[in-house]
């Protein structure tokens, strides 16, 4: 087997004779001498005037490689050790997966619905503009990464296994194309299999599964984890709890904080979500009129440094909808998603600044002061939008020259968009390095910078603006032992991959502690 680079036009990238030819030629060889060609690695190189696909391949010439099956298998835990995992979004259930292969009963309790009955709760925020704070786009399962895309490109090669996470999906449902794509992607309208296939190979192997399930209490006898009450009046006992509650779980923090446990305010990332034509994109990325039916819509990554603080483009979602993803009433949050085909007609992303500690007044021993800063902008963006999840808008030029849009673009926002001041909605350190930055990103990127581009606010759940804190080796808490947090929504991770990662490691951890 030879590891070999070959580049594809696009109308060459799913011909498999063309790809043999190419090795052979590339290997000096003849081509009858190949046994088979596997692309380890694929990705799109848009950086010269002729669009490609690089290829790193696999060649074999003496022999076939034998298959790789994506299965599962996992032991019956009924009876061994429970470890509670709080919540069911990636870091709970993969965290929940390997526990059952250690040999641990993962008990995972869920303040939200299953994928199935999340749906209606779905369609009611879309069409009635109504809020259930246990069931919507971040809670539920599979947690918010179920209805917000599926993306699974990842820079945290050095947390854990980021192949072991991706065969794992696979073996669940996901195509193979996600092993070998640099930006891997799974598509919201596919996730719910995937997500409930997961479900039942826990079940199946004796796990237990506990929807509409909200943690309300921790039980500690002096500084050890016993277990958690539940708003219900259910009690579950446990000597290790992993707490994957996910970024927008603010209940957890003051529960947290209730018990005289440590957490610490976080810096994060505010801005708007922007939408363009897809087609504007096409054309600016692949130096096009109209895109190769043979390529995928296209994405775009931008950051620009403004006064000393970097804006920058984030979870960019080709052919994708803007999302309501608030979690309580009187506040507007948008996140972005797209289907596995990225079939729509507009292309969206984050578009945000960094906020620091020292942004936000108070004391730096307030752990909440972050928090509060991010739900007032929620709030105000709920009121500028008019209630029912109307969200304030301005188109791009206009947010850039300070003026109110006499109207708006078509968008893909469901619940409909107001005509807004965004000022008066985003702070205005956070405004003002917006308004600089979106032109700088339209000399970087041509056709970026238009009144064909509408900004929506905010976005604001980039990440938690709490850190609970955990011992780098035995990854418990420091005031709590059996505590283990872990995730989005204690700091440790950020998207779905590098969630599921720390969710395994908790596993491990939990098990190190029970043995």
């Amino acid at each position: 087997m030879k590891e070999i680079e070959i580049v594809l036009l696009p109308h060459e990238s799913n011909d498999r004779e063309i790809l043999f030819d190419k090795a052979a030629t590339a290997l000096n060889i003849a081509r009858s001498s190949l046994k088979d060609v596997q692309i380890h690695k694929r990705s799109i190189d848009a950086r010269g005037k002729q669009v490609v696909f690089r290829l790193k391949v696999q060649v074999y010439t003496d022999e076939i490689p034998v298959p790789e099956i994506f299965t599962v298998s996992y032991p019956n835990v009924s009876n061994k050790n429970p470890v509670l995992i709080i919540g069911a979004g990636p870091a709970g259930l993969f965290a929940a997966l390997r526990c059952i292969e250690l040999g641990l009963k993962p008990i995972i309790l869920e303040r939200g619905k299953d994928v199935k009955q999340r749906r209606r709760d779905l369609a009611a925020i879309h069409k009635e503009g109504i809020i259930n704070p246990e069931s919507n786009y971040c809670f539920g399962e599979g947690g918010a990464g179920t209805y917000s895309d599926g993306k699974l490109y990842t820079r945290s090669n050095k947390r854990g296994d980021v192949q072991y996470v991706l065969k794992a999906f696979v073996a669940h449902g996901a195509t193979e194309d996600i092993l070998i794509d640099a930006r891997p992607h799974i598509g919201t309208n596919k996730l719910p299999q995937i997500i409930t296939s997961m479900r039942e190979n826990i079940l199946n192997a004796g796990g237990e599964i506990h929807f509409d399930t909200k943690v309300s209490e921790f039980i500690l006898s002096g500084n050890k984890m016993k277990g958690v009450k539940t708003a219900l009046g259910n009690d579950f006992h446990a000597e290790a709890v992993i707490l994957a509650t996910g970024h927008s779980a603010r209940d957890i923090y003051y529960i947290l904080r209730k018990h005289n446990l440590h957490i610490e305010a976080k810096p994060f990332a505010l801005g708007v979500r922007i939408e363009h034509p897809q087609l504007l994109i096409d054309q600016a990325q692949y130096h096009c009129e109209v895109r190769d039916p043979d390529l995928p819509p296209s994405y775009y990554s931008l950051v620009e440094q403004v006064e000393n603080r970097g804006v920058f483009s984030f979870c960019m979602c080709p052919g994708g909808i803007i999302a309501p993803c608030a979690t309580d009433f009187n506040e507007i949050v948008v996140n972005g998603w797209s289907p596995s085909k990225r079939n729509n007609p507009f292309a969206n992303s984050g578009t945000v600044v960094q906020i620091n500690l020292e942004d936000v007044p108070g004391s730096f021993e307030d752990p909440f002061r972050l928090l509060h800063f991010q739900a007032e902008a929620e709030k105000k963006a709920f009121f500028a939008g008019g209630g029912a999840l109307v969200a304030p808008a301005q188109r791009m030029v206009d947010f850039s020259n300070g003026k109110l849009s006499n109207d708006l673009p078509d968008n893909s926002y469901l619940p409909g968009t107001s005509s807004a001041d965004l000022s008066a909605v985003l702070p205005e350190f956070v405004y003002s390095r917006l308004q600089k930055a979106l032109p700088a990103f339209g000399k970087k990127m041509k056709g970026y910078f238009t009144n064909e581009a509408i900004l929506v606010g905010v976005e604001s759940r980039t990440s938690a603006p709490v850190r609970i804190p955990r011992d780098k080796e035995s990854l418990q808490h420091p005031d709590a032992i059996g505590l283990f947090p872990c995730g989005e929504g204690s700091g440790y991770a950020g998207g779905i991959v590098s969630a599921a990662i720390d969710g395994m490691n908790c596993a491990d951890a939990a098990l190190r502690l029970l043995n």
